[in-house]
C-alpha cells in the first residue's frame, strides 16, 4: 500500500479503498476549525485579566475569527474545486497553524486579533475542503453516512472545545489553548497527504471572480454590522457596512443572474430543497450558537464553574449529537429529510424555550434537559440538510456548495452570538440598574454593567475596601447573578420565538417527501433554471 494518496478520484475505476480514513482525517480538520471558536469561550476570563481587554476587544478577540472565516469560504471553495481540493485543504491548515503560533506568542489586544483573523482565513480554506472532499470521494450510496460522521464531529467540538481548553487553563496559561492546534493540524496535513486522494473539477472554467469579491463585501459587511451595531450602538461604522451589505447583495445577485459561470448561481436558491436547506442551518446556529454561548457564561459567572469544571458539563450535549446522528442516520432514508429537519428545529427551539426558566436559584441541572435538546437537534437536522445542499451541486462546483453551506452555518452562528449577546446585555444593564442603581458610584455601575464579569470584579473590588465590606460585595454578586439569570431567560424567549418562526418557515418551504424521487441520495427538486453539470460525478 503506497504510503502517499497519490491516484486523482477521477482516475479511480471504483470507490477509493481508504475512503474511511480519509473521512477521518477531514473531520479532525474540521474539529480543530470549530474548536477555534468554542475553546475560548472558556478562555476569555483568564484572556480579559491578563490582557486588560474591554468589552469591545473581548468582542473582536472572539469575532476577529469570524469576519474572514463567514466571508472567505465561498471564493475559497471555489478556488480549490479548480486547483486542487487537497491542496486547499493542506494550505489551510498551515495558514491556520501559523495563526495558532501567532495567537500563543502576542500580549497585546491589536495583535491577538490579528492572530485570531489568520486563524479565520485558514479556517475559511478548510471548512468548504472538508466537504467538498466528502462528497468527491463518497459515493452517493454512503454519502449521508459520512455527512452524518462530519456534523457529528462539528457537534462534538462544540463540548470539546471548552473541554480541551479547561484542561490546558488548570496549568497553562491562555496562549496554550491557541498552541493545541498546533500539533493537530500537522497530524491532520501528514494524514492528507496520506490518506486524503487528490480532487479538483475537470473542465471548471475561469473563476468568476468579481461575484466572489461581491460575496465577500455583501458577507464580511453584514457579519461586522451585526458584530458591531448591536453590541456598541449604531454609530456611522456599522450602519455604513449595513448599507454596503444590502447594496453588495443587490450587485451579487444582478451580476450572477447575467455572469455565464457564475461563482454561485442564484437560481438554485428557486429549488426549495436548496433554500428551505439553506434557512434550515441559518435560523438553526443562530438559535443553538446564542443559547449555548450565554447558558456557558452562566455556568462559568454565576455558577463559579471553573474552564475544565465547565467544559466536562457541556459533555452530554456532545453525547446528545452523537445520539441524533445515529437516529437521523436511521430515519432519514425512511421519513425524508422535511420530517427530520423539521423535528429537529422543533427539539431545538424546546430547547431555547426551557431556558426561559433560568433565575438566580437555577443550576447546573436546570442546563442539563436544554443543552441534550440542542445536541440532539444539531444531531438530527444538520446532517440532512447538509447532504441535501450538497446534492444540488454538481462535481464541478462543490468547493462552491460546502462554502456556502458553511457560510450559513457560520452567518447563523455570529448573527446568534450578537443579536440574542445583544439582548442578554442589554437585559443584564437594565436589570442591574433597577437592584443597585443608587447604591454603586456612578464609575463603579458603569463597570458593573458593561458585563457579568465586570460586576463580579466589582464585587470584589468592595470585599477589600474597608468602607463597603463584606457584606455590600455579597449583595451586589447576588444582584449581578440576578441580573444575568433575568438576561438569560429574556434573551432565550426572543431566541425562542425566532427559532419557532424560524421552524415554520423552513417547514413551509421544504416540499413534502411526495414532491421527490426515492432514492438513497439527498431529496432535489428540479429546477429549469439551474444549471446543468458539465460532466458526472467523478466519486461515483
Amino acid at each position: 500500500m503506497p504510503l502517499l494518496a497519490t491516484t486523482p478520484v477521477d482516475k479511480m475505476n471504483g470507490p477509493y479503498p481508504r475512503r474511511w480514513w480519509a473521512l477521518l482525517v477531514l473531520c479532525l480538520s474540521l474539529l480543530i476549525v470549530v474548536m477555534a471558536n468554542t475553546s475560548l469561550i472558556v478562555a476569555a476570563p483568564d484572556m480579559t485579566a491578563d490582557l486588560g481587554l474591554s468589552s469591545s476587544d473581548l468582542q473582536w478577540v472572539i469575532d476577529g475569527y469570524t469576519v474572514p472565516y463567514a466571508a472567505l469560504m465561498l471564493v475559497l471553495g471555489a478556488i480549490g474545486d479548480k486547483y486542487s481540493r487537497r491542496g486547499a485543504l493542506i494550505a489551510g491548515l498551515v495558514i491556520f497553524a501559523g495563526g495558532s503560533v501567532m495567537g500563543s506568542l502576542v500580549e497585546e489586544t491589536g495583535l491577538v486579533i490579528a492572530a485570531r483573523a489568520v486563524m479565520g482565513v485558514g479556517a475559511a480554506v478548510v471548512m468548504p475542503a472538508t466537504l467538498s472532499l466528502l462528497v468527491a470521494v463518497f459515493p452517493r450510496g454512503e454519502r449521508a453516512r459520512a455527512i452524518t460522521a462530519w456534523t457529528a464531529t462539528s457537534g462534538l467540538a462544540i463540548a470539546v472545545g471548552p473541554l480541551v481548553a479547561g484542561w490546558l487553563l488548570e496549568d497553562h496559561a491562555w496562549g496554550s489553548t491557541f498552541l493545541v492546534n498546533v500539533p493537530i493540524a500537522v497530524l491532520a496535513v501528514v494524514g492528507a497527504l496520506a490518506l486524503v486522494p487528490p480532487s479538483r473539477a475537470a473542465g471548471m472554467g475561469r473563476i468568476d471572480y468579481v461575484g466572489g469579491l461581491l460575496s465577500i463585501v455583501s458577507v464580511g459587511s453584514l457579519v461586522y454590522a451585526s458584530i458591531e451595531g448591536p453590541h456598541f450602538g449604531w454609530g456611522a461604522g456599522p450602519v455604513a457596512a449595513a448599507v454596503v451589505a444590502a447594496v453588495g447583495l443587490v450587485a451579487f445577485v444582478a451580476w450572477e443572474l447575467r455572469h455565464p459561470h457564475p461563482m454561485l448561481d442564484v437560481r438554485r436558491f428557486l429549488q426549495r430543497p436548496f433554500s428551505g436547506s439553506m434557512l434550515a442551518v441559518l435560523f438553526f446556529f443562530f438559535g443553538t450558537y446564542g443559547a449555548i454561548y450565554y447558558a456557558t457564561q452562566f455556568l462559568q459567572f454565576v455558577l463559579g464553574f471553573g474552564a475544565l469544571e465547565t467544559g466536562v458539563r457541556l459533555l452530554p450535549l456532545a453525547g446528545a449529537v452523537f445520539v441524533g446522528a445515529a437516529v437521523t442516520g436511521r430515519l432519514t432514508p425512511k421519513l425524508g429529510v422535511k420530517a427530520m429537519v423539521g423535528s429537529g428545529m422543533a427539539i431545538g427551539t424546546v430547547g431555547v424555550f426551557l431556558l426561559v426558566l433560568i433565575d438566580q436559584g437555577s443550576t447546573y441541572a436546570d442546563f442539563l434537559a436544554p443543552m441534550l435538546l440542542l445536541g440532539l437537534a444539531i444531531g438530527l437536522s444538520v446532517s440532512p440538510a447538509t447532504d441535501t445542499i450538497m446534492g444540488t451541486f454538481p462535481e464541478s462546483e462543490l468547493g462552491v456548495g460546502g462554502g456556502a453551506n458553511d457560510t450559513a452555518l457560520e452567518l447563523g452562528g455570529s448573527l446568534g452570538i450578537a443579536v440574542l449577546g445583544s439582548l442578554l446585555g442589554t437585559a443584564y444593564r437594565d436589570e442591574l440598574g433597577s437592584l443597585v442603581g443608587d447604591r454603586l458610584p456612578a464609575a463603579a455601575l458603569d463597570t458593573a454593567q458593561d458585563s457579568v464579569g465586570g460586576g463580579l470584579a466589582v464585587a470584589h473590588r468592595l470585599a477589600t475596601d474597608p468602607a463597603a465590606g463584606p457584606e455590600q460585595a455579597q449583595a451586589l454578586t447576588d444582584a449581578v447573578g440576578r441580573a444575568f439569570a433575568h438576561g438569560v431567560s429574556t434573551t432565550s424567549l426572543v431566541g425562542g420565538i425566532i427559532m419557532a418562526a424560524g421552524t415554520l418557515i423552513v417547514l413551509a418551504v421544504l416540499p413534502g417527501r411526495s414532491r421527490h424521487a426515492a432514492g438513497n441520495g439527498p431529496e432535489a427538486e428540479p429546477a429549469p433554471a439551474a444549471p446543468e453539470p458539465e460532466h458526472g460525478d467523478t466519486a461515483r
